[in-house]
């Protein structure tokens, strides 16, 4: 009996070493994180040259140059965002303000805080903040960040 139990000791500790290992060399885990329009963590670059002066962008997850980044693009106040195309669909959740957005092809729509909009990769274009102060658009990005203008909005 002694020996059944002094084996079933060795044999716990040994699996509990074991987990004890694997945990110290696993990959530390991803943080979790929060983030708002306002926070003084955010560090804001600029937008591409096409855009208006005084537009901004802040990355709030991932890397622009690759696949599944965030961000927050910040747009003056009546300031207007000529026509142009992403390599990538963009998923985007306007934050503050009021934004009209024209995609080639369609309507006009106008996000109001809160609302959810889907542009298709390769689709052109255009916006323009509505509002008396700055609008903030969260967008996610599925593939590497870029902006191409179009032949229209060097016009």
């Amino acid at each position: 009996m002694l020996k059944h139990g002094l084996a079933k000791a060795i044999l716990v500790t040994g699996v509990a070493l074991v987990g004890a290992l694997a945990i110290a060399q696993a990959p530390a885990r991803e943080q979790a994180l929060t983030r708002s329009a306002q926070d003084a963590q955010l560090q804001w670059g600029p937008c591409p040259p096409f855009m208006p002066a005084g537009c901004g962008l802040a990355v709030l997850h991932g890397d622009p140059a690759k696949a599944n980044a965030d961000v927050f693009l910040k747009l003056p106040a009546n300031a207007a965002i000529p026509e142009h195309w992403h390599t990538s669909a963009e998923r985007m959740v306007l934050v503050a303000g009021e934004l009209s957005v024209t995609y080639q092809g369609q309507s006009k729509v106008v996000l109001k805080p809160g609302m959810y909009a889907y542009g298709p990769a390769k689709v052109p274009h255009s916006a323009s903040c509505a509002s008396s102060a700055s609008c903030v658009l969260f967008v996610a990005f599925e593939s590497a960040i870029d902006a191409v203008p179009t032949a229209a909005s060097a016009k």
